[in-house]
């Protein structure tokens, strides 16, 4: 199998098992859209935390060239560590979130 497909399945049983996780808080869900087409990969908050209304990206990811962009990451522990647990290695993850100056001081790929 290539790397491509590889990845996608990784990314997607990743983000799948964050969507088990309750939240403490309000009556708020996790969903995923998953753009298999486009390589973007989405984890979404969803509900209502008392009157409030909660409703946004907690995760965002694309496959760009090869390699996993992490856009939007808001999770407590960073999703780019389940990535790597779940195998896919730090040279093809980019922690699009940081400056492109900066990602070279990272563990992670620039690009």
């Amino acid at each position: 199998m290539d790397s491509l497909a590889t990845y996608r399945r990784i990314i997607e049983q990743v983000l799948t098992a964050s969507t088990t996780i309750p939240y403490a808080n309000g009556q708020i869900e996790s969903e995923i859209v998953f753009d298999r087409a486009s390589d973007r990969y989405v984890l979404l908050t969803v509900g209502w935390e008392g009157l409030r209304r909660v409703h946004g990206c907690l995760v965002h990811l694309d496959l760009i060239d090869g390699k996993v962009w992490i856009q939007r990451d808001g999770t407590e522990d960073g999703i780019a560590e389940e990535l790597v647990r779940a195998g896919i290695p730090k040279r093809d993850i980019v922690l699009a979130f940081h400056p492109p100056d900066m990602r070279r001081h990272t563990e992670y790929a620039t690009a």
